[in-house]
């Protein structure tokens, strides 16, 4: 038996309820929880006629052998064993044999009991999530239940919103990236239409694990643009990122979209599907987060790189007033992607209504009290050129503002 007390901590779902030791013989019960079958024999031959962890009456006392659990235990006792006698930094270092890989994942074929068995493994620690990242053939399989559930094949909902909870949780391990990517986007496999179905039907947690694949695997210019072009695909994004959504859920949006939009294309579109006026009311709401605000004004920043983004935002000055308000309240980071989108708007492309808008809404005071501030030299560099365009001696303004502070809004 491989003891915690040998520094190598066994995965809870390894270890029986009711004895706490590591399964050597996992059975499952008609309720669906998985014991030793030496304990909860003993617990039977008692006269008990109860699930022990759930209390339930059983309907029968039968027990079905849980041979995917069985393996995987296996695999990572040989593994710990193996740890003790080389003193590896990892006790999943050693690699399984090749028909224990087999057998486990012929197991796990549309078999939602025994893949939940995957996902437990998956969450419990990163040397986890680093094994199924090396097992030989597993990052391979899950491409194959994504792409087969989006041709309509997959009978389990639930079945497909583990296979992307697992790919979120492995992919960031994966040595390859590149050419998993492109396996899930360049083949005839349907991976972004089950990525979407999750987007559109999941649970938070699945939503939140598929916009994150979404953002992995767009790594250069044509997988962003393979992503975008899947119809209804930036439009779920979008959703994500509604003020009254899950902060997480938010986070997870705006990050995919972030990785999503590079290409001017990609942009255009967005800003087609409204992610200015989405981005503005997200900012002016009711105490977003820090990573939320951050995360938004770079999305902005981005868009505004554009012909229509620059053109949709100067046009809506309750967002040009949103922007300036963030400058100097949040954070270093959210500072800096704000002043450069006003110093895009103002000093590169010189829109006059974007001018007027930052004037409008105080941005002279706070572009002042940015540059007495301890701020980034390519923040202060954009301050001064913003000073510039609105035609203001930085000193002359400075003494005004030492000797006539009354007059100066506050922000």
């Amino acid at each position: 038996m491989v003891r915690d007390d040998l520094y190598i901590t066994v995965p809870s779902f390894f270890k029986c309820p009711i004895s706490l030791d590591l399964m050597k013989s996992p059975v499952s019960l008609c309720t669906g929880v998985t014991y030793d079958r030496s304990s909860i024999q003993r617990w039977l031959d008692s006269g008990n006629n109860t699930c022990p962890a759930t209390m339930q009456v059983l309907q029968s006392k039968e027990f079905i052998p849980n041979r995917t659990l069985q393996r995987l235990i296996q695999i990572w006792s040989d593994s710990a064993r193996n740890h003790r006698v080389d003193s590896a930094e990892s006790p999943l270092r050693s690699a399984p044999s090749p028909e224990q890989l087999q057998d486990l994942i012929k197991d796990l074929d549309h078999n939602g009991e025994s893949f939940s068995k995957i996902v437990c493994f998956a969450r419990e620690s990163e040397e986890n999530r680093k094994f199924l990242a090396r097992m030989d053939g597993f990052i391979v399989t899950l491409v194959e239940f994504l792409g087969n559930a989006g041709d309509g094949k997959c009978s389990s909902f639930d079945f497909l919103e583990q296979v992307v909870e697992v790919l979120d949780l492995v992919l960031s391990k994966v040595e390859g990236l590149e050419q998993v990517a492109n396996s899930m986007l360049k083949t005839e496999r349907n991976c972004l239409a089950s990525l979407l179905l999750v987007l559109q039907q999941g649970s938070i947690e699945s939503r939140i694990a598929s916009a994150r694949v979404l953002g992995a695997i767009a790594n250069d210019g044509e997988s962003k643009l393979l992503i975008a072009d899947k119809d209804g695909l930036l439009s779920e994004l979008l959703k994500l990122i509604a003020p009254e959504k899950d902060p997480a859920l938010i986070e997870a949006g705006l990050s995919s979209l972030i990785r999503i939009s590079m290409p001017k294309r990609v942009k255009a579109r967005l800003v087609h599907l409204g992610t200015i006026k989405a981005l503005a009311k997200l900012i002016s709401g009711s105490n977003p987060s820090v990573s939320v605000t951050e995360r938004a004004l770079k999305l902005l920043e981005t868009v505004s790189s554009c012909k229509e983004g620059r053109s949709e935002m100067c046009e809506d000055v309750a967002c040009v007033a949103a922007i300036v308000n963030k400058v100097l309240k949040v954070s270093s980071a959210a500072t800096e992607h704000a002043v450069t989108i006003l110093w895009s708007l103002c000093y590169l492309f010189r829109d006059q209504r974007a001018q007027e808008a930052v004037a409008h809404a105080n941005g002279l005071t706070k572009i002042l009290l940015l540059m007495q501030s301890n701020c980034s030299p390519s923040v202060r560099q954009m301050s001064t050129d913003l000073l510039k365009i609105f035609r203001i001696n930085f000193k002359s303004c400075l003494a005004s503002y030492d000797t006539k502070t009354t007059h100066i809004m506050p922000f």
